[in-house]
């Protein structure tokens, strides 16, 4: 979003990471920036314009639409309409208890069961979330980071048990845990361990899983927390980086695991800012991957990412205005060159999307891949003086971040020593301010309010669900075998002390209907949990 501010007369515009914007590009009124040399053509490095020298016109990006709610059984049911409505793409929302490792008849976990995702307690669930949805025809993507293990495990379980061989199965872990300490706090464990979850992920994926995306590095959470898109790029590089070392310290060649590795951006209102900050971010990682990790393999170099309209910026006033919105990020998305993409229902500022919401969110992908032409050819806005210029001051400006982060001694210092979270907070604060003076205008919010608000109908979800779901997985502790189910749990505990893979022994886990909650609990025994710092 564009703010104004007015100083000796004149207005000056700057974007939301405070890049003034001229009045006007042109290389006669301006000296001209030397754009060829960052440049290229699509598909070559240092992919400025997309990864893929024919990009949308070879293939649309995905539309992968979130969902998750309630139990296993209502889910299945929004999938299987998602994909009758041309969904191409699932995504799995799941509930709080089982992103923190809770089964559902935990104490903690009370008032929290199926409200902002679906609830996973074990292989059972899996079986009923995938019901009649063939897992070597579906790509499916889940956002999951401190139990991504298990929820990977889960998902491998029911492809065996579909004859579904492993590298038939195709899709996306978010597996991101950096960010949860920086901006979203779904962690279970301290930082160390909590990486080794995620490099044992890279290297069984790498030797069993070979079609998977073993991590989805998310600025999108950065961004909702209240970053700039200057911020949201160099924090989700920081944290990739982070990830390549410790990869690499434990043995794993980049090229072996780089080529899975994709990205999860948020895409807010500021049309030019946000398709410049996706060509930014393309560029950069490539360099980095080349010149910091001597890469070899092109599609290591290749920066691949999911977005997902822009969260916070959806209004409960006036709520049929988010259409709009989620039109405009939905197109700076696609100018950028996402892979896949998620649009944000109108009513997810009140509740979960009811059907009739998710389909127009559907449908407003639908309109701009095959009615507004913009797919039709690669990169349009290249050569644009603005866009150019704003993809040059963003990757600078992120590039400088990143100097900065590695003088720290890189980004699990500089989120230890709250310097990440107080970046973020500081913007959060600064565009805050703005709209409370009428600096930033928020259409219903400080400007053009309407005194009535239209009743929008929402989702509710039934409370009875969580007694119902806890009562299923105590009956499966019951009835499954207790002898298999704890040795199954020792193993694992003894290879958490150790430093085998413990994706094959999670797997074994699952397998035996050991829950979620109680593989998280062991993995706490030997680990600890972590505690955030406080920062001011």
């Amino acid at each position: 979003m564009a703010s104004k501010t007015i100083t000796e007369g004149r207005e000056h515009f700057r974007t939301s990471s405070g890049i003034e914007l001229p009045n006007d590009f042109n290389p006669s009124n301006t000296e001209a920036p030397d754009y060829e040399k960052d440049l290229g053509a699509p598909g070559e490095f240092p992919y400025t314009r997309g990864i893929r020298h024919n990009m949308y016109r070879g293939r649309l990006w995905t539309m992968r639409q979130y969902a998750g709610y309630a139990t296993a059984e209502e889910s299945n049911a929004r999938y299987k309409y998602l994909l009758a409505q041309g969904t191409t793409g699932l995504s799995v929302a799941f509930d709080l208890p089982t992103q923190i490792g809770l089964d559902s008849d935990d104490p903690l976990a009370a008032g929290e069961v199926g409200k902002v995702g679906v609830a996973i307690d074990s292989i059972e669930y899996m079986l009923r979330l995938f019901d009649g949805i063939p897992l070597d025809t579906v790509s499916t993507s889940m956002t999951i980071n401190a139990t991504a293990a298990m929820l990977l495990s889960l998902y491998l379980a029911v492809a065996k048990k579909q004859g579904v061989t492993f590298d038939k199965v195709n899709g996306t872990l978010q597996n991101d845990i950096l960010k949860e300490y920086i901006a979203r706090g779904t962690y279970i464990y301290p930082p160390v361990p909590s990486l080794r979850l995620v490099t044992d992920t890279f290297s069984f994926c790498a030797r069993e899983v070979p079609n998977w995306n073993t991590i989805s590095i998310s600025g999108y959470h950065i961004r909702e927390a209240g970053s700039t898109a200057v911020q949201e790029v160099a924090f989700t590089l920081a944290d990739a980086i982070a990830y390549v070392e410790a990869a690499l310290a434990v043995g794993l060649k980049v090229d072996e695991f780089a080529p899975r590795i994709s990205f999860f951006f948020n895409a807010h209102n500021n049309l030019l800012e946000e398709i410049a900050k996706f060509r930014a971010a393309r560029r950069l990682w490539a360099r980095v991957m080349r010149e910091r990790f001597n890469a070899r393999d092109p599609r290591s170099f290749m920066l691949r990412f999911h977005t997902q309209t822009a969260g916070s910026t959806l209004t409960a006033q006036q709520p049929e205005v988010n259409v709009v919105r989620t039109t405009i990020q939905a197109l700076a998305a696609v100018l950028g060159g996402t892979q896949s993409l998620h649009t944000n229902a109108m009513d997810e500022a009140l509740a979960l999307p009811t059907e009739s919401s998710a389909r127009l969110a559907l449908r407003t992908q639908q309109v701009i891949a095959y009615e507004s032409g913009v797919a039709d050819t690669v990169d349009p806005f290249a050569g644009s003086y603005c866009i150019e210029e704003l993809t040059n001051e963003i990757e600078e400006r992120a590039k400088n971040y990143l100097e900065k982060i590695d003088a720290m001694g890189g980004m699990l210092r500089a989120i230890e020593t709250g310097y990440v979270q107080r970046e973020i907070q500081e913007a959060a604060y600064d565009y805050q301010r703005a709209i409370e003076t009428n600096d930033a205008i928020v259409v219903g919010v400080n400007r053009f309010q309407v005194e009535e608000e239209r009743s929008v109908p929402t989702l509710r979800i039934d409370p009875a669900i969580e007694q119902a779901q806890i009562e299923r997985v105590r009956t499966l502790r019951e009835r499954r075998d207790h002898l298999a189910a704890e040795t199954a749990l020792v193993k694992l505990e003894e290879a958490a002390r150790g430093t085998e893979n413990l994706l094959p022994r999670i797997l074994t886990c699952v397998e035996a209907y050991v829950t979620v909650g109680e593989i998280s609990h062991r993995l706490r025994r030997v680990w600890g949990e972590y505690r955030e710092a406080v920062t001011v």
